[in-house]
Protein backbone atom coordinates (compact mmCIF):
# COMPACT_ATOMS: atom_id res chain seq x y z
CA UNK A 1 0.00 0.00 0.00
CA UNK A 2 1.31 3.44 -0.93
CA UNK A 3 1.60 5.78 2.04
CA UNK A 4 2.78 9.23 3.01
CA UNK A 5 4.80 9.37 6.21
CA UNK A 6 4.66 11.87 9.04
CA UNK A 7 8.21 13.08 9.61
CA UNK A 8 8.21 12.56 13.38
CA UNK A 9 8.50 9.42 15.47
CA UNK A 10 6.62 9.67 18.75
CA UNK A 11 7.14 8.13 22.15
CA UNK A 12 3.36 7.83 22.54
CA UNK A 13 0.52 8.15 20.05
CA UNK A 14 -2.84 8.86 21.68
CA UNK A 15 -5.93 8.03 19.65
CA UNK A 16 -8.93 10.19 20.54
CA UNK A 17 -9.39 13.64 22.10
CA UNK A 18 -12.26 12.77 24.40
CA UNK A 19 -11.98 12.48 28.18
CA UNK A 20 -9.59 9.51 27.95
CA UNK A 21 -7.25 11.12 25.43
CA UNK A 22 -7.14 14.57 27.02
CA UNK A 23 -6.48 13.08 30.44
CA UNK A 24 -3.76 10.82 29.01
CA UNK A 25 -2.04 13.75 27.28
CA UNK A 26 -1.99 15.73 30.53
CA UNK A 27 -0.65 12.82 32.58
CA UNK A 28 2.11 12.10 30.07
CA UNK A 29 3.05 15.78 29.79
CA UNK A 30 3.19 16.30 33.55
CA UNK A 31 4.68 12.97 34.66
CA UNK A 32 7.05 12.35 31.73
CA UNK A 33 8.58 15.71 30.75
CA UNK A 34 10.06 15.59 27.29
CA UNK A 35 7.77 12.78 26.15
CA UNK A 36 7.10 13.18 22.44
CA UNK A 37 3.40 12.66 21.96
CA UNK A 38 0.61 13.37 19.50
CA UNK A 39 -3.17 13.09 19.81
CA UNK A 40 -5.00 11.95 16.68
CA UNK A 41 -8.67 12.96 16.64
CA UNK A 42 -11.09 12.03 13.85
CA UNK A 43 -13.52 14.86 14.60
CA UNK A 44 -13.13 18.62 14.29
CA UNK A 45 -13.08 19.33 18.01
CA UNK A 46 -12.16 18.14 21.46
CA UNK A 47 -14.96 16.35 23.27
CA UNK A 48 -15.59 12.88 21.93
CA UNK A 49 -19.05 11.91 23.18
CA UNK A 50 -19.77 15.49 24.20
CA UNK A 51 -18.95 16.79 20.74
CA UNK A 52 -21.11 14.17 19.02
CA UNK A 53 -24.32 14.03 21.07
CA UNK A 54 -26.58 17.08 20.72
CA UNK A 55 -30.00 15.76 21.73
CA UNK A 56 -32.14 17.83 24.12
CA UNK A 57 -30.99 17.68 27.72
CA UNK A 58 -27.75 15.78 26.97
CA UNK A 59 -25.86 15.53 30.25
CA UNK A 60 -23.55 13.29 32.22
CA UNK A 61 -25.10 10.37 34.07
CA UNK A 62 -22.08 10.24 36.38
CA UNK A 63 -21.38 13.04 38.82
CA UNK A 64 -19.22 15.69 37.20
CA UNK A 65 -16.77 15.81 40.11
CA UNK A 66 -15.49 12.29 39.45
CA UNK A 67 -16.23 12.36 35.72
CA UNK A 68 -14.15 15.51 35.34
CA UNK A 69 -10.37 15.55 35.53
CA UNK A 70 -8.62 15.30 38.89
CA UNK A 71 -6.23 18.03 37.71
CA UNK A 72 -8.87 20.49 36.43
CA UNK A 73 -11.40 21.63 39.06
CA UNK A 74 -15.09 21.96 38.31
CA UNK A 75 -16.14 25.18 40.02
CA UNK A 76 -19.90 24.95 39.63
CA UNK A 77 -22.34 23.39 42.07
CA UNK A 78 -24.47 21.13 39.87
CA UNK A 79 -23.96 17.38 40.24
CA UNK A 80 -24.84 16.33 36.68
CA UNK A 81 -23.45 18.69 34.06
CA UNK A 82 -24.92 19.57 30.67
CA UNK A 83 -23.11 18.12 27.66
CA UNK A 84 -22.19 21.49 26.19
CA UNK A 85 -20.71 22.60 29.50
CA UNK A 86 -18.65 19.41 29.73
CA UNK A 87 -17.25 19.94 26.24
CA UNK A 88 -16.31 23.54 27.05
CA UNK A 89 -14.72 22.40 30.32
CA UNK A 90 -12.56 19.95 28.34
CA UNK A 91 -11.59 22.61 25.79
CA UNK A 92 -10.65 25.05 28.55
CA UNK A 93 -8.66 22.40 30.44
CA UNK A 94 -6.70 21.44 27.33
CA UNK A 95 -5.97 25.05 26.42
CA UNK A 96 -4.97 26.07 29.95
CA UNK A 97 -2.48 23.20 30.27
CA UNK A 98 -1.15 23.41 26.70
CA UNK A 99 -2.44 19.99 25.73
CA UNK A 100 -4.24 21.39 22.69
CA UNK A 101 -0.91 21.80 20.89
CA UNK A 102 -0.60 18.02 20.60
CA UNK A 103 -3.97 17.48 18.91
CA UNK A 104 -4.35 16.90 15.20
CA UNK A 105 -7.98 17.17 14.18
CA UNK A 106 -9.63 15.39 11.24
CA UNK A 107 -7.11 12.56 11.62
CA UNK A 108 -8.95 9.25 11.54
CA UNK A 109 -6.89 6.17 12.37
CA UNK A 110 -7.72 3.32 10.00
CA UNK A 111 -5.24 0.69 11.13
CA UNK A 112 -2.43 0.12 13.62
CA UNK A 113 0.42 -2.17 12.57
CA UNK A 114 3.12 -3.43 14.93
CA UNK A 115 6.56 -4.07 13.43
CA UNK A 116 8.53 -6.35 15.73
CA UNK A 117 11.92 -5.79 14.13
CA UNK A 118 11.60 -2.01 14.49
CA UNK A 119 9.72 -2.23 17.81
CA UNK A 120 7.36 0.38 16.46
CA UNK A 121 3.68 1.01 15.86
CA UNK A 122 2.79 2.43 12.45
CA UNK A 123 -0.65 3.93 12.10
CA UNK A 124 -2.40 4.48 8.78
CA UNK A 125 -4.32 7.73 9.11
CA UNK A 126 -6.88 9.44 6.92
CA UNK A 127 -5.96 13.11 7.07
CA UNK A 128 -8.01 16.32 6.78
CA UNK A 129 -10.23 16.37 3.70
CA UNK A 130 -8.74 13.12 2.45
CA UNK A 131 -11.28 10.88 0.72
CA UNK A 132 -8.91 8.98 -1.54
CA UNK A 133 -5.24 8.33 -2.04
CA UNK A 134 -2.72 6.77 0.31
CA UNK A 135 -3.07 7.35 4.05
CA UNK A 136 -0.53 9.22 6.15
CA UNK A 137 1.57 7.01 8.43
CA UNK A 138 2.39 7.99 12.02
CA UNK A 139 4.96 5.94 13.90
CA UNK A 140 5.41 5.61 17.64
CA UNK A 141 6.85 3.37 20.32
CA UNK A 142 3.72 3.18 22.49
CA UNK A 143 0.02 3.42 21.76
CA UNK A 144 -2.80 4.70 23.97
CA UNK A 145 -6.27 3.98 22.57
CA UNK A 146 -8.86 6.39 23.97
CA UNK A 147 -11.66 5.90 21.47
CA UNK A 148 -14.44 4.96 23.89
CA UNK A 149 -16.60 1.93 23.40
CA UNK A 150 -19.28 2.73 20.85
CA UNK A 151 -19.66 3.48 17.15
CA UNK A 152 -19.67 7.21 16.44
CA UNK A 153 -20.84 6.78 12.86
CA UNK A 154 -23.50 4.07 13.12
CA UNK A 155 -26.22 3.92 15.80
CA UNK A 156 -27.62 0.64 17.03
CA UNK A 157 -30.17 -0.69 14.57
CA UNK A 158 -33.39 -1.96 16.11
CA UNK A 159 -36.17 -3.58 14.11
CA UNK A 160 -39.41 -1.67 14.69
CA UNK A 161 -42.31 -3.24 12.77
CA UNK A 162 -43.82 -0.90 10.20
CA UNK A 163 -41.48 2.02 10.87
CA UNK A 164 -41.13 2.48 7.11
CA UNK A 165 -44.85 3.39 7.02
CA UNK A 166 -44.41 6.37 9.34
CA UNK A 167 -45.08 9.70 7.62
CA UNK A 168 -43.61 11.82 10.41
CA UNK A 169 -40.02 12.37 11.45
CA UNK A 170 -37.85 9.56 12.84
CA UNK A 171 -34.84 10.65 14.91
CA UNK A 172 -32.02 8.69 16.49
CA UNK A 173 -30.61 10.67 19.43
CA UNK A 174 -27.03 10.06 18.26
CA UNK A 175 -27.75 12.24 15.22
CA UNK A 176 -30.30 14.72 16.52
CA UNK A 177 -30.90 17.31 13.75
CA UNK A 178 -29.57 20.73 14.59
CA UNK A 179 -32.23 23.38 15.26
CA UNK A 180 -35.08 20.88 14.85
CA UNK A 181 -38.32 22.52 16.01
CA UNK A 182 -40.44 20.03 17.94
CA UNK A 183 -42.75 22.57 19.56
CA UNK A 184 -46.39 21.52 19.64
CA UNK A 185 -45.73 18.01 18.32
CA UNK A 186 -46.82 14.60 19.58
CA UNK A 187 -43.57 12.79 20.32
CA UNK A 188 -42.97 9.15 21.22
CA UNK A 189 -39.56 8.26 22.64
CA UNK A 190 -38.89 4.52 22.32
CA UNK A 191 -36.59 3.27 25.06
CA UNK A 192 -36.13 3.33 28.81
CA UNK A 193 -32.41 3.97 29.30
CA UNK A 194 -30.50 7.10 30.24
CA UNK A 195 -31.04 8.77 26.86
CA UNK A 196 -34.82 8.40 26.93
CA UNK A 197 -35.00 9.41 30.59
CA UNK A 198 -32.98 12.54 29.73
CA UNK A 199 -34.90 13.58 26.61
CA UNK A 200 -38.44 13.24 27.99
CA UNK A 201 -38.29 15.91 30.74
CA UNK A 202 -36.12 18.18 28.59
CA UNK A 203 -38.73 18.59 25.86
CA UNK A 204 -41.95 18.09 27.84
CA UNK A 205 -42.72 21.79 28.23
CA UNK A 206 -42.35 22.44 24.48
CA UNK A 207 -44.11 19.50 22.81
CA UNK A 208 -47.84 18.91 22.79
CA UNK A 209 -47.18 15.65 24.62
CA UNK A 210 -44.33 13.17 24.94
CA UNK A 211 -44.71 9.47 25.66
CA UNK A 212 -41.83 7.26 26.73
CA UNK A 213 -42.66 3.86 25.27
CA UNK A 214 -40.74 1.07 26.93
CA UNK A 215 -40.73 -2.68 26.61
CA UNK A 216 -39.55 -2.93 30.21
CA UNK A 217 -38.75 -0.29 32.84
CA UNK A 218 -35.49 0.75 34.43
CA UNK A 219 -34.58 1.74 37.97
CA UNK A 220 -34.46 5.50 38.50
CA UNK A 221 -32.49 7.22 41.24
CA UNK A 222 -33.67 10.78 42.00
CA UNK A 223 -30.85 13.02 43.22
CA UNK A 224 -30.71 16.73 43.98
CA UNK A 225 -28.67 18.39 41.24
CA UNK A 226 -27.64 21.24 43.51
CA UNK A 227 -26.76 21.15 47.17
CA UNK A 228 -26.75 23.79 49.89
CA UNK A 229 -23.69 22.07 51.33
CA UNK A 230 -21.77 22.42 48.06
CA UNK A 231 -22.85 26.05 47.76
CA UNK A 232 -21.61 26.73 51.29
CA UNK A 233 -18.29 24.99 50.63
CA UNK A 234 -17.69 27.00 47.46
CA UNK A 235 -18.46 30.20 49.37
CA UNK A 236 -16.22 29.31 52.31
CA UNK A 237 -13.24 27.51 50.76
CA UNK A 238 -10.97 27.81 47.71
CA UNK A 239 -12.50 26.16 44.64
CA UNK A 240 -9.62 23.71 44.24
CA UNK A 241 -10.15 22.44 47.78
CA UNK A 242 -13.91 22.08 47.27
CA UNK A 243 -13.32 20.18 44.02
CA UNK A 244 -11.13 17.67 45.85
CA UNK A 245 -13.69 17.24 48.61
CA UNK A 246 -16.53 16.77 46.13
CA UNK A 247 -14.46 14.33 44.11
CA UNK A 248 -13.63 12.10 47.07
CA UNK A 249 -17.20 12.21 48.40
CA UNK A 250 -18.75 11.19 45.10
CA UNK A 251 -16.20 8.50 44.26
CA UNK A 252 -17.05 6.94 47.62
CA UNK A 253 -20.79 7.51 47.21
CA UNK A 254 -21.01 5.85 43.79
CA UNK A 255 -18.95 2.88 44.88
CA UNK A 256 -20.97 2.41 48.07
CA UNK A 257 -24.22 2.54 46.08
CA UNK A 258 -22.98 -0.30 43.87
CA UNK A 259 -21.97 -2.30 46.96
CA UNK A 260 -25.39 -1.67 48.49
CA UNK A 261 -27.05 -2.86 45.28
CA UNK A 262 -24.87 -5.97 45.16
CA UNK A 263 -25.43 -7.08 48.76
CA UNK A 264 -28.89 -5.68 49.52
CA UNK A 265 -30.77 -5.58 46.19
CA UNK A 266 -34.19 -6.01 47.79
CA UNK A 267 -33.61 -3.07 50.14
CA UNK A 268 -32.41 -0.90 47.25
CA UNK A 269 -35.45 -1.85 45.17
CA UNK A 270 -37.76 -0.91 48.05
CA UNK A 271 -35.99 2.44 48.48
CA UNK A 272 -36.22 3.27 44.78
CA UNK A 273 -39.88 2.28 44.71
CA UNK A 274 -40.60 4.53 47.69
CA UNK A 275 -38.90 7.46 45.95
CA UNK A 276 -40.78 6.88 42.69
CA UNK A 277 -44.18 6.57 44.38
CA UNK A 278 -43.49 9.76 46.35
CA UNK A 279 -42.73 11.72 43.18
CA UNK A 280 -45.40 10.28 40.88
CA UNK A 281 -48.91 11.78 40.66
CA UNK A 282 -51.34 10.23 43.10
CA UNK A 283 -52.74 7.01 41.69
CA UNK A 284 -50.15 6.74 38.91
CA UNK A 285 -49.18 3.10 38.39
CA UNK A 286 -45.74 2.22 39.72
CA UNK A 287 -46.10 -1.32 38.38
CA UNK A 288 -45.44 -2.01 35.54
CA UNK A 289 -44.02 1.38 34.51
CA UNK A 290 -41.35 1.68 37.22
CA UNK A 291 -40.98 -1.94 38.39
CA UNK A 292 -38.01 -3.55 36.60
CA UNK A 293 -37.75 -7.33 36.34
CA UNK A 294 -34.04 -7.32 37.23
CA UNK A 295 -32.04 -6.44 40.33
CA UNK A 296 -30.65 -2.92 40.82
CA UNK A 297 -27.32 -2.50 38.99
CA UNK A 298 -27.83 -5.53 36.75
CA UNK A 299 -28.26 -2.51 34.51
CA UNK A 300 -27.09 1.00 35.31
CA UNK A 301 -29.36 3.06 37.51
CA UNK A 302 -30.77 6.05 35.66
CA UNK A 303 -29.95 9.10 37.75
CA UNK A 304 -32.81 11.60 37.62
CA UNK A 305 -31.67 15.13 38.59
CA UNK A 306 -34.22 16.77 40.87
CA UNK A 307 -36.71 14.05 39.88
CA UNK A 308 -37.26 15.86 36.57
CA UNK A 309 -38.98 13.02 34.71
CA UNK A 310 -41.46 12.63 37.56
CA UNK A 311 -42.15 16.38 37.45
CA UNK A 312 -42.84 16.09 33.71
CA UNK A 313 -45.31 13.27 34.39
CA UNK A 314 -47.01 15.33 37.11
CA UNK A 315 -47.44 18.16 34.60
CA UNK A 316 -49.45 15.78 32.36
CA UNK A 317 -47.18 16.71 29.43
CA UNK A 318 -45.32 13.39 29.69
CA UNK A 319 -46.37 9.79 30.20
CA UNK A 320 -44.78 6.36 30.41
CA UNK A 321 -46.31 3.40 28.56
CA UNK A 322 -45.05 -0.15 29.06
CA UNK A 323 -45.97 -2.30 26.08
CA UNK A 324 -44.61 -3.79 22.86
CA UNK A 325 -45.04 -2.49 19.34
CA UNK A 326 -47.32 -4.37 16.98
CA UNK A 327 -46.76 -1.99 14.07
CA UNK A 328 -46.17 1.64 13.16
CA UNK A 329 -48.72 3.36 10.95
CA UNK A 330 -48.46 6.65 9.07
CA UNK A 331 -49.32 8.69 12.15
CA UNK A 332 -49.26 6.42 15.19
CA UNK A 333 -47.82 3.40 16.95
CA UNK A 334 -50.14 0.42 17.36
CA UNK A 335 -49.34 -1.51 20.53
CA UNK A 336 -49.78 -5.20 21.23
CA UNK A 337 -52.36 -4.37 23.90
CA UNK A 338 -54.53 -2.67 21.28
CA UNK A 339 -53.70 0.84 22.44
CA UNK A 340 -52.67 3.40 19.84
CA UNK A 341 -50.16 6.21 20.43
CA UNK A 342 -50.49 9.20 18.08
CA UNK A 343 -47.13 10.49 16.88
CA UNK A 344 -45.69 13.29 14.79
CA UNK A 345 -42.14 12.38 15.81
CA UNK A 346 -40.61 9.03 16.83
CA UNK A 347 -37.30 9.05 18.70
CA UNK A 348 -35.50 5.69 18.72
CA UNK A 349 -33.56 5.83 22.00
CA UNK A 350 -32.85 2.11 21.91
CA UNK A 351 -29.16 2.04 22.83
CA UNK A 352 -25.73 2.42 21.29
CA UNK A 353 -23.87 0.31 18.77
CA UNK A 354 -20.72 -0.79 20.57
CA UNK A 355 -17.40 -0.82 18.75
CA UNK A 356 -13.98 -1.87 19.98
CA UNK A 357 -11.14 0.65 19.56
CA UNK A 358 -13.09 2.79 17.13
CA UNK A 359 -13.01 0.03 14.52
CA UNK A 360 -9.23 0.25 14.12
CA UNK A 361 -7.74 -2.84 12.49
CA UNK A 362 -4.73 -4.16 14.43
CA UNK A 363 -2.01 -6.30 12.88
CA UNK A 364 1.25 -7.72 14.18
CA UNK A 365 3.92 -8.09 11.52
CA UNK A 366 1.19 -8.14 8.91
CA UNK A 367 -0.98 -10.78 10.61
CA UNK A 368 -4.47 -9.71 11.75
CA UNK A 369 -4.84 -9.48 15.51
CA UNK A 370 -7.99 -11.05 16.97
CA UNK A 371 -8.70 -8.94 20.06
CA UNK A 372 -11.96 -10.68 21.13
CA UNK A 373 -10.09 -13.98 21.58
CA UNK A 374 -7.66 -12.37 24.04
CA UNK A 375 -7.75 -11.46 27.72
CA UNK A 376 -7.04 -8.04 29.23
CA UNK A 377 -4.22 -7.56 31.72
CA UNK A 378 -5.35 -5.21 34.50
CA UNK A 379 -8.12 -3.99 32.17
CA UNK A 380 -5.45 -2.05 30.27
CA UNK A 381 -3.22 -4.20 28.05
CA UNK A 382 -4.50 -6.85 25.68
CA UNK A 383 -2.77 -10.21 25.83
CA UNK A 384 -0.07 -10.48 23.10
CA UNK A 385 -0.55 -6.88 21.88
CA UNK A 386 2.78 -5.15 22.61
CA UNK A 387 3.33 -1.57 23.75
CA UNK A 388 -0.36 -0.69 23.70
CA UNK A 389 -2.83 0.32 26.40
CA UNK A 390 -6.57 0.46 25.83
CA UNK A 391 -8.57 2.94 27.89
CA UNK A 392 -11.55 1.23 29.50
CA UNK A 393 -13.51 3.15 32.10
CA UNK A 394 -16.13 2.15 34.60
CA UNK A 395 -19.72 1.54 33.56
CA UNK A 396 -20.86 0.37 36.97
CA UNK A 397 -18.91 1.28 40.10
CA UNK A 398 -17.55 4.66 39.05
CA UNK A 399 -17.24 7.19 36.24
CA UNK A 400 -15.56 6.41 32.92
CA UNK A 401 -12.77 8.89 33.61
CA UNK A 402 -11.59 7.11 36.75
CA UNK A 403 -10.91 3.92 34.79
CA UNK A 404 -9.30 5.88 31.97
CA UNK A 405 -6.95 7.47 34.50
CA UNK A 406 -5.97 4.04 35.82
CA UNK A 407 -5.11 3.04 32.25
CA UNK A 408 -2.77 5.96 31.58
CA UNK A 409 -1.10 5.62 34.99
CA UNK A 410 -0.31 2.02 34.06
CA UNK A 411 1.00 3.15 30.67
CA UNK A 412 3.39 5.63 32.30
CA UNK A 413 4.72 2.97 34.66
CA UNK A 414 5.13 0.51 31.78
CA UNK A 415 7.12 3.03 29.73
CA UNK A 416 9.38 3.85 32.68
CA UNK A 417 9.88 0.18 33.56
CA UNK A 418 10.68 -0.68 29.94
CA UNK A 419 13.35 2.02 29.82
CA UNK A 420 14.71 1.03 33.23
CA UNK A 421 15.24 -2.53 32.00
CA UNK A 422 16.85 -1.36 28.77
CA UNK A 423 14.04 -3.03 26.83
CA UNK A 424 12.02 -1.79 23.89
CA UNK A 425 8.91 -3.92 24.16
CA UNK A 426 6.48 -4.92 26.89
CA UNK A 427 3.62 -7.32 26.35
CA UNK A 428 1.12 -9.19 28.49
CA UNK A 429 1.12 -12.95 28.07
CA UNK A 430 -0.86 -15.81 29.53
CA UNK A 431 0.88 -18.94 30.69
CA UNK A 432 -0.81 -22.32 31.10
CA UNK A 433 -3.49 -20.78 33.33
CA UNK A 434 -5.47 -19.74 30.26
CA UNK A 435 -7.18 -23.10 29.89
CA UNK A 436 -8.20 -23.00 33.56
CA UNK A 437 -9.47 -19.42 33.61
CA UNK A 438 -13.17 -18.68 33.26
CA UNK A 439 -13.86 -15.98 30.69
CA UNK A 440 -15.94 -13.02 31.84
CA UNK A 441 -17.35 -10.15 29.76
CA UNK A 442 -15.36 -6.92 29.71
CA UNK A 443 -18.27 -4.82 30.92
CA UNK A 444 -19.05 -7.05 33.87
CA UNK A 445 -22.52 -8.42 34.42
CA UNK A 446 -24.52 -5.47 33.10
CA UNK A 447 -27.39 -7.00 31.13
CA UNK A 448 -28.52 -4.05 29.02
CA UNK A 449 -29.61 -5.34 25.62
CA UNK A 450 -27.17 -3.20 23.64
CA UNK A 451 -24.24 -4.33 25.83
CA UNK A 452 -25.06 -8.02 25.78
CA UNK A 453 -25.48 -7.93 22.02
CA UNK A 454 -21.96 -6.60 21.46
CA UNK A 455 -19.78 -8.24 24.13
CA UNK A 456 -18.27 -10.58 21.53
CA UNK A 457 -16.56 -7.58 19.87
CA UNK A 458 -14.35 -6.93 22.90
CA UNK A 459 -11.49 -8.70 24.69
CA UNK A 460 -12.32 -10.88 27.68
CA UNK A 461 -11.49 -10.65 31.35
CA UNK A 462 -10.75 -13.45 33.78
CA UNK A 463 -9.33 -13.71 37.29
CA UNK A 464 -6.37 -12.26 39.16
CA UNK A 465 -4.41 -9.77 37.07
CA UNK A 466 -6.75 -10.56 34.18
CA UNK A 467 -9.90 -9.48 36.01
CA UNK A 468 -11.93 -6.38 35.33
CA UNK A 469 -11.83 -3.24 37.46
CA UNK A 470 -14.63 -3.02 40.00
CA UNK A 471 -13.31 -0.87 42.84
CA UNK A 472 -12.07 2.61 41.87
CA UNK A 473 -10.27 3.19 45.16
CA UNK A 474 -8.37 -0.09 45.04
CA UNK A 475 -7.78 0.20 41.29
CA UNK A 476 -6.37 3.74 41.47
CA UNK A 477 -3.92 2.63 44.16
CA UNK A 478 -2.92 -0.46 42.16
CA UNK A 479 -2.42 1.54 38.96
CA UNK A 480 0.04 3.89 40.67
CA UNK A 481 1.80 1.63 43.16
CA UNK A 482 0.76 -1.99 42.67
CA UNK A 483 2.99 -4.70 41.21
CA UNK A 484 3.35 -4.76 37.44
CA UNK A 485 5.65 -7.76 37.23
CA UNK A 486 3.16 -10.60 36.92
CA UNK A 487 2.04 -11.47 33.42
CA UNK A 488 4.35 -8.99 31.66
CA UNK A 489 7.32 -9.77 29.45
CA UNK A 490 10.00 -7.22 28.60
CA UNK A 491 12.38 -7.61 25.68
Amino acid sequence: MDVHSDTDHYDVIIIGAGVSGINAAYRLQSQMPGCRLVVLEARASIGGTWDLFRYPGIRSDSDIFSFGFAWSPWYRTELLAHGGDIKQYMIDAAKRTGIDKYIRYHHKVLSADWFSQEQTWKLSVQGPGQTSGPPVVYSGRFLFVGTGYYNYEQPRQTTIPGLENFAGKVIHPQFWPEDYDYRGKEMVVIGSGATAVTIVPSIADKVKRVTMLQRSPTYMLPLANRSKVREFLFAALPGTVVHKINRVVHILFTYLVTVWCAYCPAAVARHLRKQAVRLLPEGYAWDPHFAPRYKPWDQRLCVVPDGDIFAAIRSAKAAVVTDTIQTVTADSIQLTSGRQLPADVIVTATGLQLLFAGGIQFTIDGAPFDAPSKFMWNAAMIQDLPNAVISIGYLKSGSWTLGADCAVQLLIRLIKETRKRGAGVVSARLDDTRDKMVSRPLFGLLNSTYIQGSEALFPQTGTGIWCNRDNPIKDMYAARWGSIDTGLYFE
